[in-house]
């Protein structure tokens, strides 16, 4: 009997919300396939109808992650009345929320990728293309109603951005700061910095430039977490842009 794409969804989140909750306790070693499906009440051959291998089955927590969160985003009344900060900002937060819940699967879920680092630079980190259709909607839309310069690499850009979502989770994840306050300056000022670029039109001209650099910090991130002088880094280049654009 075929099952509906409804009910694979709902068999898909709970085989996902069970190895959550049993990798958590257990490890990602101490944890089979078949303790997941027979936790989940399946049977032992059905998990690998949704996941060939527990690798693609932890990856895919971030494809439900980033989609739940863009939904989250979506529902928020009044947001598309928000600037572009504050719908990048919304988004970025709504991901970081639902993933605080299970931060220490996260961690098991980080290293993994960080084992990987070719899957890093690729197209296929699980919810990057939800994310970045995401990112070039919001850019879009800012583009309409003239809150940005006419920026002709939104695609490109676009990917950059869902990158380095990557790299805030991976700084987040090492952030022992209160309530994660670095994390969310960091937020703050990475996203003053993208959108004063935007609305100078600078980031026509710089975005190969940028697109190094955000890798290069993106690598730098996922190695070494929060400090090495980020935040000053952004600060001081917010301070410059600013200045430039009310020069204007």
């Amino acid at each position: 009997m075929r099952t509906s794409k409804t009910q694979q969804d709902k068999t898909r989140r709970l085989l996902l919300r069970v190895a959550v909750d049993l990798m958590s306790r257990q490890g990602f070693d101490g944890t089979t396939m078949k303790e997941i499906a027979r936790a989940a009440e399946l049977g032992d051959a059905t998990i690998y109808k949704y996941f060939p291998s527990k690798e693609k089955l932890v990856l895919a927590y971030f494809e439900q992650q980033a989609g739940d969160a863009i939904a989250l985003m979506q529902k928020t009344r009044g947001q598309q009345d928000f600037s572009l900060q504050e719908r990048l900002q919304l988004l970025l937060d709504s991901l970081l929320e639902l993933l605080l819940a299970d931060r220490e699967f996260v961690a098991i879920a980080h290293r993994l990728i960080q084992g990987a680092p070719l899957l890093l630079l690729s197209q296929d980190l699980p919810g990057k293309a939800k994310l970045r259709q995401a990112f070039v909607e919001m850019l879009e839309q800012a583009e309409v109603s003239a809150e940005i310069a006419p920026c002709g690499f939104k695609n490109s850009l676009a990917g950059l951005m869902a990158d380095a979502v990557y790299g805030l989770v991976a700084y987040w994840l090492r952030d022992d700061s209160e309530e994660f306050g670095n994390t969310h300056q960091l937020v703050d000022l990475s996203l003053g910095v993208l959108v004063l670029a935007l609305q100078s039109g600078l980031i026509n001209k710089l975005l190969d430039l940028g697109g190094f650099v955000l890798r290069s910090q993106l690598a730098r991130l996922l190695q070494h977490g929060p400090g090495g002088g980020l935040l000053e880094l952004l600060a001081l280049t917010k301070r410059g842009l600013s200045a430039g654009v009310a020069a204007r």
